[in-house]
């Protein structure tokens, strides 16, 4: 890669988990899941660059992610970097990469923002240095990464399985693409803290985790058979309902469960929860719906009809289903 060259720039798509059943405790320890995810137009912006210096670098604007040595980007980068080694011997040449993160999903909020960034660093990164990697060994590297990764790796919808290294890719929905409402509470949820007090049951235990398996497999076969916009719309009450790391997300947030019945007060839907929250969602038939509701929570918030758990004002995005541009 010359330092002549464009920078590499990926689109990192947030995610929504259309439902979530946890199906049970792995020998690993990790939990097995059945969710069915697809991607939203929310994206951070990723570019790469040959670096300055002999390591590579990360510059993230537009949100803390914590400690730059931390963020999965440069972990993605290293670990796109030993994959090429596998598969191209030790001596393949891979230039130290300057990469820059603008950050627009929320973090911490169950959209799995930074490990859409990951999925996006190791393709960029294979590309900046020209190799290939068999699809196998890149399934490999993101499931490394993080349970979330592979998913990005589908670009569509997909059925997740396992802990989330096993990717069942989905037909796309016939018509036009749902909006999406997205209301996240300035509150972070971390995912094993949310595991841990789905595994203490009691008031974080799924009311019949049995209900959302069904649920989950049901919307399976729909997009199998070729699910239009409309119809997921009409079913976003149940939909909304199937969430087994819901209950969790509402005992370790308190006022996250007071503010989804608001909300659906409010707006008369249906308010789900994606992933371990706090990310409240709600669908419609368009993104112009979604950007009336947004319009109508930011004026509850304003006017103190709607409060949100957290130490800052929360964050409102209308966007819709789908993934990056081609």
């Amino acid at each position: 890669m010359s330092d002549r060259l464009a920078p590499v720039v990926r689109l990192a798509p947030a995610k929504l988990n259309l439902t979530l059943s946890v199906v049970g405790r792995r020998p690993d320890g990790y939990h097995a899941l059945h969710t069915v995810m697809a991607p939203l137009r929310l994206f951070d912006r990723l570019s790469l660059a040959p670096a300055a210096g002999p390591v590579d670098t990360l510059h993230v604007t537009g949100a803390d992610t914590g400690p730059t040595q931390d963020n999965l980007v440069l972990r993605a980068i290293a670990a796109a970097r030993e994959a090429a080694a596998r598969a191209n011997g030790r001596g393949t040449p891979t230039v130290p990469l300057a990469a820059r993160l603008e950050k627009h999903i929320p973090v911490a909020a169950g959209l799995a923002g930074g490990s859409s960034d990951a999925a996006a660093a190791l393709d960029a990164a294979l590309e900046a240095w020209s190799l290939e990697v068999p699809a196998g060994d890149r399934a490999r590297a993101a499931a490394s990464l993080g349970s979330d990764v592979p998913f990005f790796l589908a670009g569509s919808p997909a059925l997740i399985e396992g802990r989330g290294e096993q990717v069942t890719p989905l037909p796309n929905l016939t018509g036009v693409a749902p909006g999406v409402l997205l209301v996240t509470p300035a509150v972070a949820v971390r995912t094993a803290d949310a595991f841990a007090a789905f595994d203490a049951g009691g008031a974080a235990a799924p009311a019949d985790p049995r209900s959302t398996r069904i649920s989950s497999e049901h919307l399976v076969s729909e997009l199998l058979g070729g699910l239009s916009s409309h119809d997921l719309v009409v079913r976003a009450g149940v939909l909304a309902a199937t969430n087994d790391l819901a209950a969790a997300a509402f005992q370790l947030v308190p006022g996250l469960l007071q503010l989804r019945r608001r909300m659906s007060r409010i707006l008369g839907v249906s308010i789900g929860l994606s992933g371990s929250g706090p990310t409240l969602w709600a669908l419609y038939p368009s993104l112009d719906g979604a950007r009336l509701a947004a319009e109508a929570v930011d004026g509850a918030f304003r006017r103190r009809d709607l409060e949100a758990p957290g130490s800052g004002a929360p964050s409102v995005i209308a966007t819709e289903l789908g993934g990056p541009p081609e």
